[in-house]
Formats: structure tokens, C-alpha cells, sequence
């Protein structure tokens, strides 16, 4: 499995990019969100899922961890494509996603070209619990964020390191916030970074 790439930006197109990794070029599917921040030539690592299909190998690319994570959750909900995901992500980021799945707001989901009235329910369905965002912005709860992270398939010992390493250097953020510093943390950590 490719979890990521770190390399140059060979070109950017308007569905994918091109990071060129010691002299091999892969081709990556990102959102234009992702793909607005690639500069040609430039040094840049791309978060990727890589999916295998009977006729194909499909590797989609993120900038943000945190996106990542989301686009790999709404995976598992049946009938979201990797396509769909990705036009998820791209169009809603991780805070319209999580603001969407706390409200049960299928309105945000439907509005993404692609995703029917009951694609959006199963959504809100699937990602309800997995998604533990607190409405009290101003006072996160570490437990609450730990279990997020043990949601999304990390060990909580693990989950509960991110969530203290980051919340040491960033007090005042917001709950969603904090989850998406620590799904960074945790992705830089894999890397070895």
C-alpha cells in the first residue's frame, strides 16, 4: 500500500497531479481544494489511499491528513464510491463534514453532484458516533477527541499521545480543530517525519 508520497510536483491537471518520487511519476486523483495548493516543481507530500479495482489502481491524494481520514470513514459507507468521497471531501472539508454528520444536515450532502437523498441519510447514519465533535467549542474534551480517534482505527493508547501532544501547544482551538492538528500529528508520526 502507498500511504503517501513525498517528491515534486511534475504537473497539475484539473482532476489529478503528477509527484515525481525518485525519478518515477505517479498519478494521483485529488480534489481541486488539494490540487490549488500544488505548485509545479516544487517539493510537497501527498497523503494518498490507494484503491484497487478488478481493472484498475487508483491512487487519490490529499494535502491534509484530516482528509484523508474522512475520505478513507465515508469509504465505508455503502454506496460512496471512492469518486464520491473524494467530491465529499473536496466540496464540504472537515469541518462542513463534521458540521454536517453533528447536525444531521443530509442538505450538505446532497448538494455534492453525485449523491442522492438516501446516499446523504446513509451517511449521516454510517459517520454518526464516528464523528464525536462536542458543541461547546471553547472547552474540548480530551476523552471525547480520544474516542474519535479510536473511532477512525487508531489504538488509544496512540490516539490518547496525538490528542495530549497537541492540546500542550493549542489550548484555545476548537474541538474540531484539535481532532484534525492530531489526525496531522498521527499521519507525520506514520511517516516518520
Amino acid at each position: 500500500m502507498i500511504s503517501y508520497l513525498r517528491g515534486l510536483v511534475a504537473s497539475v491537471n484539473v482532476a489529478d497531479a503528477v509527484i515525481e518520487v525518485a525519478g518515477i511519476g505517479y498519478r494521483v486523483m485529488m480534489g481541486s481544494q488539494s490540487l490549488s495548493k500544488l505548485k509545479i516543481s516544487e517539493e510537497v507530500l501527498v497523503h494518498t489511499a490507494q484503491i484497487f479495482r478488478e481493472d484498475s489502481v487508483t491512487l487519490y491524494g490529499f494535502v491534509d491528513a484530516a482528509e484523508l481520514e474522512l475520505f478513507n470513514l465515508l469509504g465505508t459507507v455503502n454506496g460512496v464510491g471512492p469518486k464520491s468521497a473524494l467530491a465529499i471531501v473536496n466540496q464540504l472539508g472537515v469541518d462542513g463534514i463534521t458540521q454536517a454528520v453533528t447536525s444531521a444536515d443530509d442538505g450538505a450532502f446532497k448538494s455534492v453532484s453525485g449523491v442522492g437523498p438516501k446516499t446523504a441519510k446513509l451517511i449521516i447514519l454510517s459517520l454518526t458516533g464516528k464523528l464525536i465533535v462536542g458543541s461547546d467549542s471553547s472547552s474540548p474534551g480530551s476523552s471525547t477527541l480520544v474516542q474519535a480517534l479510536v473511532n477512525l482505527g487508531y489504538q488509544e493508547k496512540v490516539a490518547r499521545v496525538a490528542i495530549e501532544s497537541v492540546l500542550i501547544e493549542n489550548e484555545s482551538l476548537s474541538e474540531s480543530d484539535l481532532l484534525k492538528r492530531a489526525l496531522t500529528f498521527l499521519a507525520q508520526s506514520k511517516s516518520g517525519k
